[in-house]
């Protein structure tokens, strides 16, 4: 049933997306390198995310379409940017060429700033929002994407490369660089959805852990997934000696660490009172997907 559901989803945020920049008056080359980082694909369990914490509270969701859409072109510039030279410098995504290796570097920081500037775009220009729900939708799509959020994860990660970090250091690594743009899309959806305030609380420190869950499992299967199913090199982070959790804890203790974050998580998504079981079934997905 889950798996499903994020098909459906998945079917629904893509085709619309595609919709989106398709309209847009670009010149026809660079329109190629911005609908190419689209059509990579991938999962789009961060707007999933978002859509289901709304369907908690509202059965329709149009809503939430428009702030789901803008996650999801924040998340994409984020990986280009991230596989660039100067960062991680990775050949393929999601089993297809990195967008600097199909095109070129300048081309892909380019639709990066592009996608992230047309993020807010989308939001201020819904005809579906109220004012003070695109100032609350912009709020935490800035914060968490931002010099407070995404971008100081992103940083303290590369200084990291080379030094032997504790869990606790990794952990607030990755609450920002991974954890704060699936806290917010736990956050608007539930705001959308007309959820409480100790609800949205709740949901905001489920978030923290399903962050955590996330990025751990990514870490997992950096070392014993299959490129062919997860879309990249295998063991790209050891190469770059950076630390991870397996490499840390080992990959057992990694392991038993994501299942107690795992079970700190449902404890969090209990106190929020909300009997939508959807979230769960997307911790599980997120706590042990394959790619």
């Amino acid at each position: 049933m889950i798996e499903q559901y994020i098909e459906n989803k998945q079917m629904y945020i893509n085709n619309l997306l595609m919709e989106r920049l398709n309209q847009l008056n670009l010149p026809q080359g660079f329109k190629e390198a911005v609908l190419y980082s689209i059509e990579a694909g991938g999962k789009r369990l961060r707007p999933v995310l978002m859509l289901a914490t709304y369907e908690a509270f509202q059965e329709k969701n149009d809503k939430v379409i428009e702030p789901a859409l803008a996650l999801e072109m924040i998340h994409t510039y984020s990986l280009i940017h991230d596989d660039l030279p100067a960062m991680d410098d990775d050949d393929f995504r999601r089993g297809k060429e990195t967008l600097h290796r199909k095109f070129d570097e300048a081309t892909a920081i380019l639709v990066g700033d592009g996608l992230l500037t047309q993020a807010f775009h989308v939001v201020s220009t819904s005809s579906m929002l109220e004012a003070e729900e695109k100032i609350y939708i912009i709020q935490q799509l800035s914060q968490s994407a931002g010099l407070e959020g995404m971008i100081t994860g992103q940083h303290l990660d590369l200084k990291a490369e080379d030094l032997q970090l504790t869990e606790r250091e990794l952990n607030d690594i990755h609450q920002l660089k991974t954890g704060a743009i699936i806290r917010s899309a736990l956050k608007i959806g539930a705001y959308l959805g007309g959820a409480n305030p100790p609800q949205i609380e709740s949901l905001d420190e489920f978030g923290q852990y399903l962050g955590l869950v996330f990025q751990i499992q990514d870490d997992i299967l950096d070392v014993e997934g299959d490129m062919a199913v997860i879309g990249k090199p295998v063991g790209s982070d050891e190469e770059r000696n950076k630390s991870t959790y397996p490499q840390i804890l080992g990959l057992e203790e990694a392991v038993k660490i994501k299942e107690r974050y795992m079970d700190a998580a449902k404890t969090k998504y209990k106190e929020s009172g909300i009997e939508q079981p959807i979230l769960l079934d997307l911790l599980d997905i997120f706590g042990n997907r394959q790619s």
